[in-house]
């Protein structure tokens, strides 16, 4: 069984299942065998098209392993979770995820709904988990997220980036609040990445690019922009924020936006790294989106330009972190 609409699938071996997905939701990628596994598993808003696309591949999902913990890749989780499978994730987010802190999957912060789950297995830089019938090794690689990993399968050369690159992008860094160094932390997973000389990239959004060496490249020169212009780095995170918001939301009313901004933490906290006022920042945010082409209004609502799957209104009201009941304890009860 092979991946499906996607270019590039044709050089996976049969036992990795690959389906690109639009915005919201990061790509599919289940490797199966004896020990099944699904790599990130989409928005909260489309948990059971996941759930319902790994059951029509395999009846034996053991684990989900998050490459990050941003909403598009561990939306699926809680949904998976309690079908069975055990959440493995990197050891700073599954920490973070254990004390229940308010800040876990930025979901507030970046007004991203994530369903309250559990991480089963912390993972580290070096170790190696048995995904399917082979065995992966973990690669810490910061920059998009702190705690973001890559998998890296090195008879086959596969190697899993999440949002470290795409065929066409990298992921954005949140120099706000991981601190100045974010960028260079980045193009150092980046230049990491590179010299594993994979075979196939497996990205978590995007197509499979065609040349692997050709994609990490221009990861490189990206990322390099971003460290030489950390202004430009905050406006290129904002973006890709902004639009995300107004994917899960389909759209914001043109008279409702620049409040909906003003509120944002995000935006409050990239104003001051640009030195301007929220309200400035907002007014000009929406304005050269609009301007570029990234932000379309019909009918007096704000969308997102590119491509992306309707999100249900109904399936984002769910609780934010701080509200996350504690899991309950697997021991005995201590007097």
């Amino acid at each position: 069984m092979t991946g499906v609409d996607t270019n590039g699938a044709e050089r996976l071996p049969d036992w990795v299942i690959w389906q690109q997905r639009p915005f919201p939701d990061a790509n599919l990628l289940l490797i199966d065998g004896r020990e099944a596994a699904l790599v990130d598993s989409g928005f909260v808003g489309h948990a059971q098209q996941t759930a319902d696309w790994v059951r029509a591949h395999s009846d034996n999902l053991t684990r989900v392993v998050n490459t990050h913990w941003h909403a598009d890749h561990v939306g699926g989780n809680a949904l998976l979770q309690a079908r069975g499978a055990g959440i493995a994730a990197s050891a700073p987010d599954a920490d973070a995820v254990a004390r229940r802190d308010p800040g876990c999957c930025l979901a507030e912060y970046l007004d991203q709904p994530v369903a309250p789950y559990t991480v089963d297995e912390p993972v580290d830089d070096g170790h190696v988990l048995r995904l399917g019938d082979a065995d992966w090794e973990v690669v810490r690689t910061p920059g998009h997220t702190p705690g973001h990993l890559a998998l890296w399968q090195p008879e086959e050369r596969l190697l899993v980036v999440g949002d470290a690159l795409s065929d066409y992008d990298v992921g954005w860094v949140n120099s706000a609040l991981d601190g100045p160094d974010a960028a260079h932390a980045a193009l150092q997973s980046l230049h990491r990445l590179t010299d594993l000389q994979p075979r196939v990239l497996l990205p978590g959004h995007g197509p499979i690019p065609a040349d692997p060496g050709a994609a990490l490249a221009s990861a490189r020169r990206r990322a390099r922009r971003l460290v030489d212009d950390p202004d430009g780095a905050v406006w290129y995170g904002i973006r890709r924020i902004f639009a995300f918001a107004l994917m899960i939301r389909d759209g914001i009313s043109a008279d409702e936006v620049e409040p909906y901004l003003h509120a944002r933490a995000w935006l409050v906290d990239a104003a001051r790294l640009l030195r301007l006022t929220p309200e400035a920042l907002a007014a000009e945010l929406v304005e050269t989106m609009v301007r570029g082409g990234a932000v379309v209004v019909r009918n007096t609502r704000l969308h997102a330009a590119a491509e992306h799957t309707p999100v249900t209104p109904e399936t984002l009201p769910v609780s934010f972190p701080r509200e996350w009941q504690s899991p309950a304890p697997t021991g005995p009860a201590r007097p």
